[in-house]
């Protein structure tokens, strides 16, 4: 024989269930949300040994239907300074100067189709998505103009060095859910952690996004040395400078013999 509830204990238990309820289809609609897009790297880890030229690394992932992916790719931020020079008494010299804070040390980007056949400009903003939606925040006020000229100048030399991504990579698809490609780092990949992030684009939209890390790290007998010279700079120039000497010597030495 069934217990009979009294009508405001009926109400609790039934409030209850249903927030019970409500807790339990958010948690599930955040895991489907969340599994819309997985994405994972070849390696999690560049090693910078003596001899390193160089390396590509491998993203690759899958969706759970039809869409578009977009890859961006930020290195460790750090302060930059662009300096203008101008001719002075017939000489080139540095005469103003610009800090930028937080300036990634390394910025790529690549996408399945053109960025603009994918999204608006406030998506792009939202996700720095492309080189002109850039954060490059600055430390004084200057005319719009000037501090685009010494923007484009940041760009410019992070691009000089192989760590500005000069055009846009390609996400190819295989089949309609799988994805992959291939992210470059040049011989001067600065050391740091750096974020992957993948972000899956339908009508218009982000729907879904995934950042993986990634660490780029001196190792060996190249990891002692900047580990040497940042610890003690005044030694490491004078064993450099000494070191420089005796080379010349000895093949000074070896050309007299011959």
């Amino acid at each position: 024989m069934g217990t009979k509830l009294r009508p405001t204990k009926r109400l609790l238990v039934q409030g209850v269930a249903a927030l019970a309820g409500l807790l339990l289809g958010g948690t599930v609609a955040a895991t489907v949300w969340a599994q819309q897009l997985v994405a994972d790297l070849s390696s999690h880890l560049i090693a910078i040994t003596t001899g390193f030229t160089g390396t590509e690394v491998v993203l690759f992932g899958t969706t759970d239907g039809a869409g578009d992916v977009a890859i961006v790719v930020t290195g460790p931020r750090a302060p930059a300074t662009v300096r203008r020079k101008e001719r002075v008494a017939g000489m080139w010299m540095n005469t103003d100067s610009l800090r930028f804070d937080q300036v990634p040390s390394f910025y790529t980007v690549a996408v399945s189709r053109p960025l603009d056949q994918l999204v608006g400009r406030p998506v792009l903003e939202r996700h720095q998505l492309g080189l002109p939606q850039l954060q490059l925040p600055a430390d004084a006020t200057l005319p719009p103009e000037e501090l685009a000229a010494y923007r484009s100048a940041l760009i410019r030399n992070k691009q000089r060095q192989g760590l500005y991504a000069i055009s846009m990579g390609q996400v190819a698809f295989l089949g309609e859910r799988l994805f992959r490609t291939n992210i470059y780092f040049p011989a001067n990949v600065p050391t740091g952690l750096y974020n992957v992030e993948a972000l899956l684009i339908r009508d218009g939209d982000v729907v879904s996004a995934q950042t993986t890390p990634l660490v780029v790290s001196k190792i060996g007998f190249s990891a002692e040395v900047s580990d040497f010279a940042r610890n003690r700079p005044v030694i490491y120039g004078v064993a450099a400078v000494i070191g420089a000497i005796a080379a010349g010597w000895a093949a000074g030495a070896a050309f007299r013999r011959v």
